[in-house]
């Protein structure tokens, strides 16, 4: 990647200039159902793909609160270009975990954009191509955020034999690994109709059949190292940053939208305007109260875990933290943006107000299984002190 740029406040301003370009492009987001290529590859060139890659890999490797409130600040314009933007950071991320050769001269490719799903729906055979050792792989993957626009596509796979049954690694669990695919192997399948996050154009996307060589896998979550701090930080940690960061950075824009409507509309029936009420001096309190005590927790845990990387370790506890906050920050965000939906009354309804787009995107990151309700049944069994599978923590 070749960019100038040296610190975080030289990206944060980068997306500051970016944030007002998104601001006036979010109708056609959503008229495309994805990003505009002419978008993706400036800011990918740009560095804003890269910020938690390595700096050998190509990146700027900054802290992972730079990462989110980079993030969080492109939500405020519009959380699908935000979406994008935190799926590339992550899925670099992830390939950068490899540790090989070949993924370092790949993430050094000028404006190279990653995306992908983890989950396992991919069977791989390893078979022998040319004399190279590889994998012959089928699969459909769902929730493809921004693929479209990428070079390099991953998607999780089991490890199967000629027969097709799936093989064991050495701990006796499937045989797991993240393939990744050049972006012209990939057959992307038009399923992202949906209610919100509607321009990340998260499409199913498959493979029939295509070799990967090995030197393009990488097994299981990668390999963490003590020479990075970046790498200390869990691939799930991550990846729930990103989702909280989008759904905060949101739900705060939406208080900012309807701070500038309630002293402007006069509701039907009324004499004064929606801000003399009541009930909007409450409820705005109490969303503001809502999001500030989440977004508290989000970014306490980020720093805790942080600290604990420049010494070495992110521990069990720190992992659990960084999960659980993740997941709570989404639910204030969910809170903040129902109050101020109601609270908008029959204006929020409309295609014309941005407070409807807010709530629909933040409605539809909160279904993300990364922030879900389990989450809070793992933090509750490692508060009890219950034995606790933490291998995706």
């Amino acid at each position: 990647m070749q960019t100038s740029l040296t610190s975080a406040d030289d990206l944060k301003a980068t997306a500051a200039r970016y944030a007002d370009e998104i601001r006036e492009r979010h109708l056609e987001f959503e008229q495309l159902r994805h990003l505009p290529q002419d978008l993706v590859d400036r800011m990918a060139r740009d560095g804003l793909y890269q910020i938690c890659t390595p700096i050998e890999y190509g990146g700027l490797e900054l802290p992972p609160r730079t990462y989110a409130e980079i993030v969080e600040q492109l939500a405020k314009a519009d959380a699908s270009a935000a979406w994008c933007v935190f799926i590339g950071i992550t899925s670099s991320f992830l390939f950068a975990s490899a540790q090989t050769e070949e993924f370092k001269q790949l993430l050094r490719s000028p404006g190279v954009i990653a995306a992908g799903v983890f989950a396992p729906n991919g069977r791989a055979k390893r078979v022998t191509r040319d004399g190279k050792d590889g994998y012959l792989v089928k699969g459909r993957w769902q929730w493809g955020s921004g693929s479209r626009n990428a070079h390099w596509i991953g998607g999780g796979a089991f490890v199967v034999d000629e027969a097709g049954a799936i093989q064991l690694d050495e701990r006796g669990k499937p045989e797991h690994l993240t393939v990744v695919f050049d972006s012209a192997d990939v057959e992307f399948i038009d399923t992202w109709n949906v209610m919100g996050l509607q321009g990340t154009g998260s499409t199913d996307y498959a493979v029939n059949d295509v070799f990967v060589p090995a030197t393009h896998t990488i097994t299981r979550f990668g390999k963490r190292r003590h020479s990075s701090p970046i790498f200390l930080f869990p691939n799930f940690g991550m990846l729930g940053i990103g989702i909280a960061s989008v759904a905060l950075g949101a739900a705060r824009a939406t208080i900012e939208d309807f701070l500038a409507l309630a002293g402007k509309k006069v509701p039907q029936g009324y004499t004064r305007v929606l801000a003399e009420k009541q009930s909007t001096q409450s409820g705005i309190a109490k969303a503001e109260a809502a999001l500030r005590a989440g977004r508290a927790f989000f970014y306490e845990a980020i720093d805790i875990a942080w600290a604990g990387a420049l010494r070495g370790e992110v521990s069990i506890e720190h992992r659990r933290d960084l999960r659980l906050a993740t997941s709570q920050a989404v639910q204030a965000a969910k809170a903040c943006v129902n109050i101020i939906y109601d609270l908008a009354g029959g204006t929020a309804v409309y295609h014309s107000s941005d407070i409807q787009r807010r709530f629909r995107d933040v409605q539809v990151a909160g279904q993300h299984i990364m922030i879900g309700l389990g989450t809070y049944e793992i933090v509750g069994r490692l508060l009890l002190g219950l034995p606790t599978d933490i291998e995706q923590l």
